[in-house]
């Protein structure tokens, strides 16, 4: 037995899909609009995971430029039919009206870090899809959505069969389940005779759970268990809240384990916030007499140390490039790192980022950045740049969104007490230091502070107790910048938007003008416990 603690995978790692590949387990979240696409993680006794790779070209064309915060990819299904991978997913270029405008995708690979398919469009009913492999078959399961007027945006879950080379759909597509409730990612497993259908009901959000259904059939009928299978609604004292979206697998020995998303709130004045985003977490199951399944712990509530039927293994020889100076667990928002704007050879040892956009841009905004991953965390940072105008800034953010960010820059002000009048193209001025805070209401600038032209300057933030704290480094002493800012606003709870993704530190770089200014940055470190 293995001892897991959860979540397994910490930090912004929503809707996980599970599957077992002989003595291995592979994991595949949600991206949204963040790269690299549908990270996948890997682990042999379920309780270390590692980084495995992700799904390569995902997104047709390469760039997910202009679709809004929280769009992009949802919900990917990760599945092995004995030969290679299969992954389903949608792409939604739309977030909080009738039309999700999304599109559905395959692809398949032999191995998760090899080269994927070209993504291959299926039908659309909408998010959430899964692929179910059966005596050869493979079916397709979508929530759908009915954006008409008075519709149900969660119409009910549907069935189409599809032809395993063309992809094209197979007779008619059945509705198995309609709820009075929101239910939404569907998965299929078959034991002991009946279908299961393993749905996450209830949002996303506090009110989250899992139902399951059952039929002989696979077209249905199906019938609905009494109880939730996992759910924390009932009690908000839970550790792991938000708990759903399961997938359930069985394990060489005949076990059973489930993954799920969960989140770890911060309590506030507010109420409670979840600034590292749904996480995935895993949970051992039974069956009762009945032949449905359950938690071994009993109850529905997720349990934060869970025995595990596997025995403790290392992780294995890593897969992703250890020496892609630019690759995991960097992210970059809407496209990949390019070498016109992110460039790790021209200084060896330094990072040399290319302004462009704003941070509110969809569209070009360069920057780089890591999944936080405790609610205790500290990063840091040394950049050299020599900003001209109040056009060019470079710096230390921590995201969540482009309404949602904190940003300590290094930029150019007027002298101070002068009104803007050109002085950026005299060769007057300063440089400054500038802290920013942009939520959903505004953006206010929180301090300047003068600090020297030219020289590395090594920029830092502590957060802890829900409050980030920016400094910099002067005659070898962290002095503060501004005052301490609320950290738990860059959270999936904050504000009046569907908020999906996670907090995440990094560099950044901004030229409104013409992608001249560049910074360079060494010695990131971001340190989470």
């Amino acid at each position: 037995m293995t001892v897991l603690h959860n979540p397994v995978i910490r930090g912004f790692a929503p809707d996980p899909s599970l599957v077992r590949v002989g003595a291995w387990y592979y994991v595949a979240t949600s991206s949204f609009e963040w790269f690299p696409t549908i990270p996948v993680h890997r682990s042999r006794d379920l309780a270390h995971w590692e980084y495995a790779g992700h799904v390569r070209g995902a997104v047709p064309g390469g760039s997910l430029a202009g679709v809004p915060d929280s769009g992009g990819v949802w919900a990917p299904s990760l599945s092995w039919d004995g030969e290679r991978f299969w992954v389903v997913y949608s792409v939604v270029r739309s977030v909080g009206t009738p039309y999700f405008d999304l599109d559905t995708y395959v692809a398949t690979a032999t191995e998760v870090d090899g080269e994927w398919s070209a993504p291959r469009r299926i039908a659309s009913h909408g998010f959430d899809p899964a692929l179910f492999h059966h005596e050869g078959r493979l079916w397709l399961l979508n929530m759908q959505s009915d954006h008409r007027p008075g519709g149900q945006r969660f119409a009910g879950i549907v069935l189409t069969e599809l032809d395993r080379e063309t992809l094209a759909r197979v007779g008619d597509t059945h509705l198995l389940l309609r709820h009075e409730r929101l239910i939404e990612g569907p998965k299929l497993v078959k034991r002991d005779g009946w279908f299961h259908l393993v749905l996450a009901d209830g949002g996303t959000g506090v009110e989250h759970g899992v139902l399951v259904a059952r039929s002989r059939a696979i077209t249905g009928p199906y019938e609905l268990d009494s109880q939730p299978l996992l759910t924390t609604r009932d009690d908000p004292s839970v550790p792991l809240q938000k708990a759903g979206h399961a997938e359930l697998v069985e394990t060489p020995d005949g076990e059973w384990v489930m993954s799920h998303l969960a989140a770890r709130p911060l309590r506030t004045p507010d109420g409670p916030r979840c600034p590292l985003g749904r996480e995935t977490a895993i949970q051992a199951l039974t069956w009762d007499k009945a032949g449905w399944p359950r938690l071994r712990q009993g109850g529905w509530h997720p349990a934060v140390e869970v025995d595990v039927p596997t025995p403790p293994a290392e992780p294995g020889p890593r897969l992703a490039d250890p020496d892609d100076p630019l690759g995991w667990p960097w992210s970059t928002p809407r496209g990949y790192a390019d070498p016109g704007w992110a460039d790790a050879t021209a200084r060896p040892g330094w990072i040399r980022l290319r302004g462009r956009h704003g941070p509110e841009s969809r569209w070009a905004y360069s920057l780089l950045a890591q999944r936080i991953t405790e609610h205790r965390a500290e990063a840091e940072v040394t950049v050299e740049a020599r900003p001209r105008s109040f056009t060019q800034a470079a710096g230390l953010v921590l995201r969540y969104n482009s309404e949602a960010y904190l940003s300590l820059d290094l930029t150019w002000a007027e002298p101070e007490g002068e009104e803007q009048r050109g002085q950026q193209w005299r060769g007057e001025g300063r440089t400054v230091l500038s802290l920013v805070e942009r939520e959903e209401f505004g953006t206010r600038r929180a301090a300047v502070v003068d600090v020297a032209a030219g020289a590395p300057l090594t920029l830092g933030v502590t957060v802890e107790d829900g409050r980030a704290r920016f400094w910099y480094v002067r005659e070898g002493v962290r002095a503060p910048v501004g005052p301490p800012l609320d950290f738990t606003r860059l959270s999936d709870d904050y504000g009046s938007k569907l908020r999906f993704t996670g907090s995440m530190a990094g560099v950044h770089a901004v030229d409104l003008v013409d992608s001249s200014f560049t910074a360079d940055f060494t010695g990131f470190r971001l340190t989470c416990w």
